[in-house]
C-alpha cells in the first residue's frame, strides 16, 4: 500500500479538485477504496494507475472477464425475447431489440456488475470543475464492420441522433434536460466534449452501456440498420429473421481480442416455456432472462446452471396523480400500505430481491440514504386514508401491465391486496407490443393507464429512474407526477460531484416519495439467466446484455 500512496502523490499533482478531494481521502481514510473506485470512475480514474486498487477491481481487463474453459470456435446458441419492432438504434426500448443492438454494438464505457465503469470505446474521462463540460478520450484503430476508423464525427453523430427531439429517439428518456443536439462537439479525432445544460455528477454512465442504445455508430448511418447492424463490435451480423432468429460470426478486424466462439445464433421467443423446452432438450445453451418463478423447472437438471447477478431492475406500480381518485396522495398511500413486501421477495422472487421502499433508490446504492424509515404494511392506516380522502367504501379501478416475467403473478397479488381494504382491481394483462404502444403519452397502454405496474431494467446510478418516470417533463412519468419540489430535488441530486452532497439530496427525495407516492416500488430484483454447464467464459449484465466474446464449449 506504501508503494500505492507514493504513485497517488505523483499522480494528484495533475488532477483537478474534485480528483484531489477523492485521492486525499483514500490516503487519509475518509474514503474507502470502495467509494473511490465507485466516484473516480466517473472522472476517468479506471485506467490501472492505483496498482492494487485498480488491479483489485479489474480495471484495464477486457469488457467480458469471464474465463473460457472449452476450445474456441464454438456455436453459441441463445434463446431469447422476441423483439417488439423492428431494430432501430434510435427508437428501441424492449429487450429482445436491445440484446440485438448489443451484438454488434459497443459504448463509450461499459457499466461493470459493481456499478463501476471500465473503459470500452472511450480510454478515460473527466469533468470540468463545475460538472457540466465531461471530455472523453476516444481509443484509437477501431473500426466499423462497414470499414473506416471509429473517430470523433461518428461520436458527435450517435448522441446529435439520439438528442433529437424530432425522431422519436427512447433515449430522450435519458438526456432530456441534460444533453441538447449540437452540445456534442469535436476537439480533435480522438477526443469528444459533451457541454450539459447543468452539472452533473454521473454523467458519464449516461453514456455507456446503462444507456442501451448508446451505441456508436458511423456517421454516415441513415437507417434501415436490419440490413446491415453495423457497429464496432467483436461480432458482425451474418443473418437477421424477424420473428425468427438472428446469426452473428466472428469480427476477424475487431480491435481488441478476438472473440473465441465463431458464430453465435439467437433464436426469439414470445414466451418462456419453449425457451425452457429448448436449453432442457440441448436446442440452445443460453436463455437470457429467466423469470424467477420459472427457475424451479430447471432446478434439478444436472446439465444446467441457473445464474444470478447482483441487480436494481425494479417494478414500477404508477397511479395517475392527474385523475381521480389518485390525484389524493392519502389513496396513494393507502395502496402502497397495502402492499406485503416482504410476501413478494420471498414467495414472487423467493429472495432473489431486496424489499424496496417506493422510491428509485436501492440498497445498492451508495448514496441511498438508508436511514429514511422502512414503508410497512399497515391495513388499519390504510383503511383511514381511505376513509379520510372520501373513498371509505373502496372503489374499482383497471390495473393494465404486460405478459413478462413475473408480471401477471405481482399484479395478481396486488389484485388480492387492494381487496383486504375495499378496492377492487380488474387485470389488463397486454402483450409487449401492445402494453408499449407508440411509447408516447396519448398512444400508450403504458403511459396512459390510471393504474399501470411494469419492470425497469438495471442503471448502475439512478439518474434516469429520478426523471424520466418522476420529473415533471419525464418521457415516461406514467403517474403524470409534476411536483416542483421534487423537480429542484432531483436536479440538485443528480448535479452533486460528491457522495455527500448525493445522499443529502437523497434523503430528502426518499422522504418526498414516500409522503406522495406516485409509484410503488416493492422490490429490487437479481438479474437471471440460465445456460449449460458445457458452456462457460459467457458474461451476463444486470441490464439484459450478453457479453459472448470470451464464450465456448467444453
Amino acid at each position: 500500500m506504501a508503494r500505492d500512496f507514493r504513485l497517488l502523490d505523483t499522480f494528484r499533482r495533475n488532477r483537478t479538485a474534485l480528483e484531489n478531494h477523492l485521492i486525499d481521502g483514500l490516503v487519509d481514510g475518509r474514503v474507502s477504496r470502495r467509494e473511490f473506485i465507485r466516484h473516480g470512475s466517473l472522472l476517468g480514474l479506471s485506467l490501472p494507475f492505483l496498482g492494487g486498487v485498480g488491479a483489485a477491481a479489474g480495471f484495464g481487463l477486457a469488457p467480458t472477464q469471464a474465463i473460457a474453459q472449452g476450445a474456441p470456435g464454438a456455436t453459441i446458441r441463445v434463446a431469447c425475447q422476441m423483439p417488439a419492432a423492428a431494430i432501430d438504434p434510435v427508437t428501441v426500448i424492449d429487450i429482445g431489440g436491445l440484446l440485438m443492438l448489443q451484438q454488434v454494438g459497443e459504448f463509450l464505457c461499459l457499466d461493470g456488475p459493481d456499478l463501476i465503469l471500465r473503459p470500452m470505446l472511450a480510454e478515460s474521462w473527466k469533468p470540468n470543475d463545475k460538472g457540466d463540460v465531461w471530455t472523453f478520450t476516444l481509443r484509437k484503430g477501431v473500426k466499423f464492420h462497414s470499414g473506416g476508423e471509429m473517430k470523433a464525427d461518428d461520436v458527435v453523430a450517435t448522441f446529435d441522433r439520439l438528442t433529437d427531439t424530432g425522431n422519436a429517439s427512447s433515449a430522450l428518456s435519458v438526456f432530456r434536460g441534460v444533453l441538447q443536439k449540437g452540445a456534442t462537439r469535436k476537439v480533435d479525432d480522438h477526443t469528444v466534449e459533451f457541454h450539459l445544460d447543468a452539472p452533473n455528477g454521473n454523467f458519464p454512465y449516461l453514456v455507456s452501456s446503462d444507456n442501451f442504445t448508446s451505441i456508436i455508430l458511423p456517421a454516415s448511418y441513415a437507417g434501415d440498420y436490419e440490413q446491415t447492424f453495423d457497429g464496432t463490435g467483436p461480432f458482425k451480423l451474418d443473418s437477421y429473421r424477424a420473428k425468427v432468429g438472428a446469426s452473428f460470426v466472428r469480427n476477424e478486424d475487431y480491435w481488441g481480442e478476438k472473440a473465441l466462439p465463431a458464430r453465435t445464433e439467437f433464436t426469439f421467443f414470445s414466451d418462456i416455456q419453449p425457451q425452457l423446452l429448448a436449453l432442457r432438450g440441448g436446442q440452445v445453451d443460453i436463455i437470457n432472462i429467466v423469470p424467477v418463478l420459472h427457475t424451479v423447472a430447471l432446478a434439478g437438471d444436472p446439465n444446467i446452471e441457473v445464474v444470478g447477478l447482483p441487480a436494481v431492475s425494479h417494478t414500477q406500480l404508477h397511479m395517475r396523480c392527474d385523475m381521480d381518485p389518485f390525484k389524493d396522495p392519502r389513496v396513494r398511500r393507502a395502496v402502497a400500505l397495502s402492499i406485503d413486501r416482504p410476501k413478494l421477495v420471498e414467495g414472487l422472487k423467493k429472495s432473489r430481491a431486496q424489499v424496496g421502499n417506493d422510491s428509485p433508490f436501492a440498497p445498492a446504492y451508495p448514496s441511498t440514504d438508508k436511514t429514511v424509515p422502512q414503508r410497512e404494511r399497515d391495513l388499519a392506516q390504510a383503511k383511514e386514508l381511505l376513509e379520510a380522502a372520501g373513498v371509505g367504501n373502496g372503489f374499482k379501478m383497471i390495473l393494465t401491465s404486460r405478459q413478462y416475467l413475473e408480471l401477471p403473478e405481482h399484479a395478481q397479488l396486488v389484485q388480492a391486496w387492494v381487496k383486504e381494504i375495499g378496492i377492487e382491481i380488474d387485470l389488463n394483462l397486454l402483450d409487449n407490443a401492445t402494453f408499449y404502444g407508440q411509447s408516447v403519452f396519448g398512444q400508450s397502454p403504458w403511459l396512459d393507464s390510471p393504474m399501470g405496474l411494469t419492470v425497469y431494467g438495471h442503471r448502475g446510478v439512478p439518474n434516469v429512474y429520478l426523471t424520466a418516470p418522476l420529473g415533471s417533463e419525464g418521457k415516461w412519468n406514467a403517474a403524470h407526477f409534476k411536483n416542483s419540489q421534487y423537480d429542484q430535488l432531483a436536479e440538485s441530486y443528480i448535479g452533486a460531484l460528491d457522495l455527500e452532497a448525493q445522499k443529502a439530496a437523497a434523503g430528502q427525495i426518499q422522504r418526498l416519495l414516500l409522503e406522495e407516492t406516485p409509484i410503488i416500488s416493492a422490490y429490487f430484483s437479481e438479474h437471471i439467466s440460465a445456460k449449460s454447464k458445457s458452456v462457460s467464459g459467457v458474461q451476463a449484465t444486470a441490464m439484459g446484455q450478453l457479453y459472448l466474446d470470451r464464450a465456448s464449449k467444453a
